[in-house]
């Protein structure tokens, strides 16, 4: 399926949303497939963790009809990978969509004028269920939803299940999940143990075997504007979301 879009979110921050965009599709380019990763999140983390030059030429801008969408699109570091930064001028967007008759398909519109250009294309969504990832999920055909292995794990996401419910019904009817992914694991702990049995019980086969773990050099590599495969490819991070990757392509399939 050309030009599927994948929304990334989760409401609750420090999950490893970014962290997730960032590497799962770096991972999935480098299976030779073309992919967008689109920042989407005015804090810009996405566009400064792949080093992309968030200044002008932002996801706000093709939105906003200032600059063509595919004049937005920025090659990264590695083959067939793109991104569609973002800064803090999106926040903007977040009042002035809210005034819009159709603000809720705002990047819908831009995003079709290029998806068909890219196989896969993933949105980093904000920490949040506002305007702008409403936004999101009115764009996209599935929602992959990374989940923290820790206490809190599954507060509020009978709300993000509520919503994507909701815009299934009223602005999206094709919307589905993707899958769920379990970050930052520590498997010495009884608790991860226990988080994971409450997901799989929650959402069953929609939960990816590949789960992402504690590691070092997944939190350094944004620090040096490069994906974790490229910071330390042997890193168990690495191959973690080379796995994961793998698991996402097959799952199209």
């Amino acid at each position: 399926m050309r030009g599927k879009i994948i929304a990334i979110t989760n409401q609750k921050g420090g999950v490893g949303k970014t962290t997730t965009s960032i590497n799962l599709g770096i991972c999935v380019a480098m299976q030779n497939y073309k992919v967008l990763i689109v920042d989407f999140d005015p804090q810009g983390n996405c566009s400064s963790g792949l080093g992309i030059d968030k200044s002008k030429g932002t996801v706000y801008d093709a939105m906003s009809g200032t600059i063509p969408p595919a004049e937005c699109i920025k090659e990264s570091s590695v083959k067939n990978c793109y991104v569609m930064p973002a800064n803090i001028d999106l926040t903007g967007a977040t009042v002035e969509l809210v005034n819009e008759k159709d603000g809720y398909f705002y990047l819908k519109k831009m995003l079709n004028q290029v998806k068909n250009d890219f196989d896969f294309v993933f949105i980093d969504c904000p920490p949040s269920l506002g305007i702008l990832t409403l936004n999101s999920l009115v764009a996209s055909d599935t929602v992959l939803i990374p989940i923290q292995t820790e206490f809190f794990a599954l507060e509020g996401l009978t709300q993000l299940v509520n919503t994507i419910n909701l815009v299934k019904k009223d602005l999206n009817q094709s919307l589905a999940i993707e899958g769920v992914v379990l970050t930052m694991l520590d498997k010495r702990t009884h608790l991860t143990d226990e988080v994971t049995k409450n997901v799989v019980g929650y959402f069953g086969k929609k939960v990816y075997k590949t789960m992402i773990p504690r590691n070092v050099r997944i939190a350094e590599a944004p620090s040096f504007g490069v994906p974790v495969i490229m910071h330390d490819k042997s890193c168990v991070g690495s191959m973690a979301y080379e796995q994961l990757a793998k698991e996402f392509v097959d799952g199209q399939k």
